[in-house]
This record gives structure tokens, C-alpha cells and sequence, in this order.
């Protein structure tokens, strides 16, 4: 599952710049900490989130990709989490916590039900008897790699080094797999060759993701539809399981 995305320093360091901090995941899954205790925050990424809810909880981040786990462990906060570099669908830490996150849509980068399952027995394996987990995935009815044009995606991004880069995506959907091809564009000025990097995610529908929840030996008490708290309806942007040990 290697990703230029995440495991090339090049990309990696737009990562933090278009994942901008104070995010609504970010201050959903604070809310759900804040009476503190462990967390694992599986796909952990450059640390932004597990850094911030280390001021009042422990927490371990889980990351695949050396070249996240080097920001994160120089950045502010970075010494106050536990970094362990391993595969969501395979690691098992040998103990369990109150909170586990999988967040920034990192669930969708497990392609098949067989990995996808696997991630949700990973979750299960760490989770306390009275611990909750949430994590996110994009609602394939709402067919979001229709934007993901070069001319509906294209955007300046404003690198604190690199100056203004031009970015954009391009995109195809196969409705037989509901995996999304995309390729990431970064054209950085001063005539240097234009970045380019091919990743695949998935669109799990609901339905299937009840019954491998189920299947995991967890149970959900709510899905919500967005980050800002809303139930889950067929048309919302995402799909937001929350739930414990079934």
C-alpha cells in the first residue's frame, strides 16, 4: 500500500498545508476526548490531531508511512505521543483505550472488504469495554470524485517555502470495484518538473459497513451524516460511525 502521497517526502510536505489545523474532525473527536484517558488514532498521518489531544489524553498514533511519522515527531506536541510506525490492518499494541480514531478518511484507502474488515478487527482488538471508536468515509451517493476534475479541482496552494503552487486532481470511478482512481498535481514555480502521484480509495456503501462493523464484534449507537454532528441521511457528505464493543 505504498502511496508518493504519504511515503514521498516531496508530497509529503503539501500534507499539513492542505490538511490546514482547527479542522471539524478535529474538534468533533476533541469534544469526544475531553474527559481525557487513551487514544489511538489509527492512520495517524503528520500527528496534527494526535499532537493536539495529547495536552489532556495519552495517546498513540499508528502510521504505515515513515515519511508522516518524521513530521509528526518534530512537531509541537510531538513528544507527548507514542509513535508507532505499522499497518492499520495488522498492528496489535497488546493493550486497549477509551477512544479510537480513524480519521481524514483513511478508511477509504483499504480497497477490498477483506482489508476493510480487517481494519475493523484491528479496532475491536484495542478497544476498552467501555471505549468508543469513530472513523469516516466519503458517501458514495454523493459521487464527490465528480469534482475532482483539473478544472474543478484546480486551487493555489500557499507552501511556506515553495511560494504559490498550482495544484489539482484528475479522477475516474469504477462502479464495479467503488474504487476511485485519482492522481494529486503539484506544478511548483520556478520551472521544476510538475509533481505527480496515482492514488486508489474506496466508496464503502452503509449498508456494507453495518455488517462488517457487526461481523467485528462492535456495534454502532449513532451514524452521523457530517462533522458537525448531523444524523446520517442518504444524502450527507460523509458516513461517521460511532460506537463500542458489541
Amino acid at each position: 500500500m505504498t502511496d508518493r502521497l504519504y511515503s514521498d517526502p516531496e508530497f509529503v510536505q503539501f500534507y499539513d498545508v492542505e490538511n490546514q489545523e482547527g479542522r471539524a474532525d478535529f474538534r468533533y473527536c476533541v469534544s469526544l476526548a475531553r474527559n481525557g484517558g487513551s487514544v489511538l488514532d489509527l492512520g495517524c498521518g503528520t500527528g496534527q490531531l494526535a499532537a493536539e489531544l495529547s495536552e489532556g489524553c495519552s495517546v498513540t498514533g499508528v502510521e504505515p508511512a515513515s515519511a508522516m511519522l518524521d513530521v509528526a515527531r518534530h512537531r509541537t506536541g510531538g513528544d507527548r505521543v507514542e509513535w508507532v510506525e505499522a499497518d492499520a490492518r495488522t498492528v496489535r499494541l497488546g493493550r486497549r483505550f477509551d477512544l479510537l480514531l480513524l480519521t481524514g478518511h483513511s478508511f477509504q484507502v483499504f480497497l477490498t472488504e477483506e482489508d476493510q474488515s480487517a481494519v475493523l478487527r484491528t479496532i475491536a482488538s484495542h478497544l476498552a469495554p467501555d471505549g468508543r471508536f469513530i472513523f469516516d468515509t466519503r458517501n458514495p451517493a454523493m459521487e464527490m470524485w465528480r469534482e475532482w476534475t483539473p478544472q474543478r479541482s484546480e486551487r493555489v496552494v500557499a507552501h511556506p517555502s515553495l511560494g504559490a503552487v498550482k495544484a489539482w486532481y484528475d479522477a475516474k470511478h469504477v462502479a464495479a470495484t467503488g474504487v476511485v482512481t485519482y492522481s494529486t498535481f503539484y506544478e511548483i514555480p520556478g520551472g521544476r518538473p510538475v509533481l505527480g502521484a496515482e492514488s486508489k480509495i474506496a466508496f464503502p456503501r452503509k449498508e456494507g459497513l453495518a455488517r462488517m462493523v457487526d461481523d467485528a464484534g462492535l456495534r454502532v449507537e449513532q451514524w452521523l451524516g457530517d462533522w458537525q454532528g448531523a444524523p446520517y441521511v442518504a444524502t450527507s457528505p460523509e458516513i461517521i460511525p460511532i460506537g463500542r464493543l458489541r
